[in-house]
């Protein structure tokens, strides 16, 4: 079969960030319901220990699953997290969707024909999202994300997930600011109501932008649907 003949379907990205040791668990719930593309990392959450146990979220060690899967396979898994399946997880959590434009010919002509499979068997085709949610990523020199979400959640932030990284391409960046970069990053995932967005993004750009010891480079990604576990 090749690529031009199988049904194409928008590629959704599903997050999952869940404690620690829970990955694994949601990868084989996910894979009974047609969603198998996973990439799974480590991360913590920005609460202090107090703040997790007085909200019964347990550790603030993390998992990270990104997993790849077509729009109504992506809309049915989060459906069933939020109704069937909810409080039957096994972890505290929170599940959402990003859009994705682009996927190599491969992998999305294996997720196009498992979305047309699971149209065949179920019916239906994905309704429109009405992105109410944003998910703002900040890119900083490590060990500066509690700065970053102090300024966040004085904004309206409830909390955000850490993982961390390392950051390429410097030069290009050093030379056209005259600056000296760290490489060594963590990268600061925070959901916030859309609404919240540009007043967030501008706060944290203005207390920890590139010129600041924190040296934050910051995006902002639509969140199609999301749902909270536990």
């Amino acid at each position: 079969m090749t690529n031009e003949s199988v049904p194409r379907y928008p590629i959704k990205l599903v997050v999952s960030i869940v404690e620690r040791g829970k990955g694994v668990a949601m990868q084989r719930l996910y894979n009974a319901r047609q969603v198998f593309l996973h990439l799974q990392c480590a991360g913590r959450g920005t609460a202090t220990s107090e703040i997790m146990d007085i909200l019964g979220l347990g550790s603030s060690e993390k998992d990270v699953v990104l997993s790849f899967a077509d729009a109504n396979c992506a809309q049915r898994l989060l459906h069933a997290l939020d109704s069937e399946l909810r409080g039957n997880c096994g972890t505290a959590g929170i599940v959402f969707t990003l859009p994705l434009s682009a996927l190599n010919n491969m992998t999305a002509a294996l997720l196009s024909f498992k979305a047309n499979q699971t149209k065949r068997e179920l019916g239906g085709d994905p309704v429109n999202p009405q992105k109410t949610n944003a998910l703002i990523l900040v890119s900083c020199s490590r060990g500066r994300t509690d700065e970053i979400m102090a300024t966040a959640k004085a904004h309206g932030a409830r909390g955000g997930t850490v993982v961390r990284a390392r950051l390429a391409g410097l030069t290009e960046l050093e030379q056209a600011y005259n600056i000296d970069l760290n490489a060594e990053r963590d990268i600061v995932a925070i959901v916030i109501p859309s609404k919240q967005r540009s007043e967030i993004l501008d706060a944290i750009n203005t207390a920890h932008g590139l010129r600041t010891p924190a040296q934050a480079i910051l995006c902002a990604l639509p969140i199609d649907e999301i749902v909270r576990l536990g």
